[in-house]
């Protein structure tokens, strides 16, 4: 696999992260009732968001490959 490819799958993985943290947000907002539940799906969520961000990040920044 190149190593263009490869940053591709790991971006659409970052990607993936970033729509299931949407999805978490809205269902611990409006759907769950429990505390608990929403505090712990909330922190799912956002602990997703950001590493979702980093893994951006470091893709964006490490710059294009010679493949």
């Amino acid at each position: 696999m190149s190593p263009g490819l490869l940053k591709m799958w790991i971006s659409l993985g970052s990607i993936v992260f970033m729509f299931i943290s949407v999805f978490s947000i809205y269902f611990s907002r409006y759907k769950i009732t429990n505390r608990v539940g929403k505090v712990v799906l909330a922190f799912i969520a956002y602990s997703l968001m950001i590493v979702a961000g980093l893994i951006m990040v470091i893709v964006v920044f490490s710059g294009p490959t010679d493949a």
